[in-house]
């Protein structure tokens, strides 16, 4: 079988074939040209509302997308005593959280055993904390199916960098800790601030810390960063817009802490040997009325509120009024000696009841007609003694000298809280109402104001409202002193000096001519002070009770040159006087701040006459 051959078209064919073949390529460069302008036309569109109508829209999501505002926390002031000596302040800390998830779906992508991982972490994040934390509780937790985990809410910034030095994945947040290094000392007064992770700063709750919050909290800063896609790690050269933190100031207060922890000791020690339902002290300077001391039997604490109630976190002394008992008969001694009605050794002759409108009034012992000396109605705490006192000096001058003492208000002491107690305005006064006020009944007080009263005998007749701040401290170290409040003169310095001379003989315990409270007088030191007795209100009734009682003690070391004024409140205790606890306090004064003794004993003062 021979080969074919085959032979190309020639001639007139293969010149047709040529044509038709160069058509169809010039047809399809035309097709792509077209398919290529329109592309390039849609392109140019597509880019002209980008660029265009949607530039604004699309810039914000992206910088929504990558752009942060991180809050630069300010770090909150120092609370000091008098001292210097710390009595609240904050350190830094971190809380460090997890994303199960990412956790989860970056272990797989390098084909890594997840839990394996979880595993790795939770044993990590044991060994850096120590007991503090479970290692299977770290486990549950990154286990767990929530998007975000808190693995430990409060860590040093060292500890945080331990643990994501190896766990990078594992982001901290920043914290601040508010510690109070002497727990429950002045723990009413300083109060609590607390971790608010709303806000991402610490809040003061009660007491100095919420009263002051805005001193102490300062201004936080504020910077605006870059952040890697998923991630809150900053892009390094990123920030801008950076506005720095203000410290908070300071606060430099009038307590002394050893004298704050000595006082709270012993005025618990007192109330719980006698079964009181509570109890407040409060130790005044005699001169500037600065609070030294200002302890309740209730307390907390701030380290640790777990059972701490709302009253567990008040604070009586300035806030639980009462009523005062003869302690208040003060007001009486004041302004008889202040309006000439009587001096010291008026004779007054007293008898065994009093008839006052629709009530009769008796003294708390019993006994025929007495003639005592005006002295003697105070050191003896005659009821009736006073209440004819009283009728000589007069409703108005009565009432002018409430006033005076500061009864019935606030003392702005600069404290949440203050109740200003009660004194009843005169078109509410019932006949019998001049019966029980000048014994300290129908009116009520504080533990502070109490202590303010005998301040302003202490002083001279100038009542200085009392004060707890010292000093505010800014960041730099610049100290600023509030203004010292004025003085209010109460009475003159002849009739202060007249009455602190008689309330010596409260505590003499001389034959015959023994005062209420021997009990407080303090060897070496001339002493003048006021022991007082009040029924408390029966809820059930409405009336006074014949078994629960306010008892009170106010004091003044020494009575020949004061330095300090001392008021003790004691809530239904077991016990009829507060003078022993005085004593004890007294005791201590002297000696902490080297008192000088009196140059002579308080000369024995007549009270009774045959």
């Amino acid at each position: 079988m021979g080969t074919a051959t085959i032979r190309r078209p020639t001639g007139p064919a293969r010149r047709v074939r040529s044509r038709s073949s160069a058509t169809a390529r010039h047809t399809r460069l035309g097709l792509g040209r077209v398919v290529l302008v329109a592309a390039l036309v849609a392109a140019g569109v597509k880019l002209a509302v980008v660029q265009g109508l949607q530039s604004a829209t699309l810039s914000a999501q992206a910088s929504k997308q990558r752009t942060s505002v991180q809050l630069l926390p300010a770090q909150r002031g120092t609370i000091t005593d008098r001292n210097g000596t710390p009595l609240a302040f904050s350190v830094a800390a971190e809380a460090l959280y997890a994303q199960p998830n990412r956790i989860i779906a970056e272990q797989r992508a390098i084909r890594a055993d997840p839990d394996a991982r979880k595993q790795a972490m939770a044993r990590r994040v044991a060994q850096v904390l120590g007991p503090a934390v479970s290692e299977q509780q770290i486990l549950d937790q990154l286990r767990s199916d929530h998007q975000t985990v808190l693995l430990a809410p409060l860590v040093t910034p060292a500890q945080a960098r331990a643990i994501q030095h190896d766990f990078p994945e594992i982001s901290a947040e920043h914290r601040e800790i508010r510690q109070y290094p002497g727990g429950e000392l002045a723990s009413n007064v300083l109060g609590v601030a607390n971790w608010r992770a709303d806000e991402r700063k610490v809040r003061g709750l009660v007491g100095l810390e919420n009263y002051d919050d805005a001193l102490l909290a300062g201004r936080d800063g504020r910077r605006v960063v870059d952040t890697a896609e998923g991630s809150d790690a900053v892009i390094p050269g990123s920030e801008r817009a950076e506005r720095p933190p203000v410290p908070g100031s300071g606060l430099e207060l009038t307590l002394d802490s050893d004298l704050q922890f000595t006082v709270a000791q012993m005025l618990r020690d007192y109330a719980r040997k006698y079964r009181a339902k509570g109890a407040s002290a409060v130790v005044l300077d005699a001169r500037t009325a600065e609070v030294y001391a200002m302890a309740n039997e209730v307390t907390f604490d701030p380290n640790n509120l777990e059972g701490a109630t709302p009253e567990m976190l008040g604070n009586p002394a300035v806030s639980s009024p009462f009523e005062p008992g003869s302690v208040n008969k003060v007001v009486t001694a004041a302004a008889g000696i202040e309006s000439g009605v009587v001096t010291p050794d008026t004779v007054l002759r007293v008898p065994g009841e009093l008839r006052v409108a629709d009530r009769t009034v008796r003294d708390a012992w019993s006994h025929g007609i007495l003639n005592l000396t005006f002295t003697g109605v105070l050191a003896r705490s005659s009821n009736i003694g006073t209440l004819l006192t009283a009728q000589r000096v007069g409703e108005d001058r009565f009432v002018d000298l409430l006033t005076r003492m500061g009864l019935g208000r606030r003392t702005n002491v600069g404290l949440p809280g203050e109740s200003a107690g009660r004194v009843p305005p005169r078109d509410e006064w019932s006949g019998s109402t001049f019966a029980n006020l000048p014994i300290g009944q129908g009116l009520s007080m504080t533990v502070l104001q109490m202590a303010g009263m005998y301040q302003a005998i202490a002083n001279d007749g100038v009542r200085i409202p009392p004060r707890v701040v010292s000093a505010e401290i800014a960041p730099d170290g610049t100290r600023t002193l509030p203004p010292r409040p004025a003085g209010i003169r109460v009475v003159s310095p002849q009739t202060a000096r007249t009455v602190r001379d008689m309330l010596r003989a409260v505590v003499q315990n001389e034959p015959g001519q023994r005062g209420t409270a021997p009990e407080a007088a303090l060897d070496g030191y001339q002493i003048a002070g006021k022991s007082g007795t009040a029924q408390q209100v029966n809820p059930g009734c409405g009336c006074y009770s014949n078994s629960n009682y306010w008892i009170t003690f106010a004091g003044i070391l020494p009575a020949d040159s004061p330095r300090f004024v001392v008021g003790i409140m004691l809530d239904d205790p077991a016990v009829g006087s507060a003078a022993p606890l005085f004593h004890q306090i007294a005791s201590y004064l002297a000696g902490r701040y080297q008192i000088p003794l009196s140059p002579a004993p308080s000369p024995p003062a007549v009270l009774t006459l045959p």
